[in-house]
């Protein structure tokens, strides 16, 4: 068995697991997108903890230190752009500190904010995941010698996708929502959207987004929620 000699008392990572020793922070509010990574991370070796917001996430941060933090950038109580700007800025800093979003646009900001690298949702091939990571890993903790590429592509629990609009049906049903939560509805429905492939839910939430700019959200925002409770409604998986 491999001896990791930089952490000695843990396993070095292998052509198989080549992410094997590290420990992830994933900021994410979507359960199916926590769900498709906290697979990416088993399949590769990795260890993950999960907050679904930045207040949580800093409290996280109090009580340990992760190898690496991946934040996405839409999260309920603010911009993760707010989260990388003070790990890139801490010291010690996070060795490995990356942004995620469905919104390719996001790249940039991110980093420029100090994040070493951004992944655009949704990621579900297992290669694409840990080149992504060893990209900015040290040396010392690659898996030497070659290695295969695994064609692998997740699938998370399609009972994490009900439990994300299941969420949003009831920030919706809440009654109308303030005009800060009309851009998170539609923000967090359509990172679901792309994460689950699901074009015309994703067109809903882009033409809320586009409506709220207007101040005309009310009828866009009223078949988005249409759509939501004729997911919910669908029978649920076994």
């Amino acid at each position: 068995m491999p001896v990791n000699m930089t952490f000695p008392g843990l396993r070095a990572p292998s052509a198989d697991r080549p992410l094997l020793g590290l420990t992830v922070l994933l900021v994410e509010d979507s359960r199916f997108a926590c769900e498709a990574m906290r697979l990416l991370c088993l399949r590769s070796g990795a260890r993950i903890r999960r907050a679904d917001s930045l207040h949580n996430a800093r409290r996280h941060l109090r009580v340990y230190r992760p190898d690496a933090v991946i934040v996405d950038l839409g999260l309920p109580d603010g911009s993760g752009i707010e989260l990388i700007v003070e790990l890139a800025q801490a010291t010690p800093r996070i060795d490995m500190l990356l942004a995620i979003s469905g919104e390719p646009e996001g790249e940039g900001p991110a980093l420029a904010a100090g994040a070493d690298g951004f992944l655009a949702k949704p990621i579900a091939r297992l290669v694409e995941f840990q080149q992504a990571l060893l990209a900015h890993m040290p040396a010392e903790r690659r898996p030497g010698g070659p290695r295969p590429l695994s064609e692998e592509v997740v699938v998370p629990d399609p009972v994490a996708l009900r439990d994300d609009l299941t969420l949003a049906a009831q920030l919706i049903r809440g009654g109308w929502p303030a005009e800060c939560d009309v851009a998170y509805v539609a923000q967090f429905l359509g990172g679901v959207a792309r994460s689950a492939g699901d074009a015309r839910l994703g067109a809903a939430a882009e033409a809320l987004a586009a409506a709220r700019s207007s101040g005309a959200a009310g009828p866009a925002l009223d078949r988005l929620a249409a759509l939501v409770e004729d997911r919910l409604a669908a029978p649920a998986p076994i």
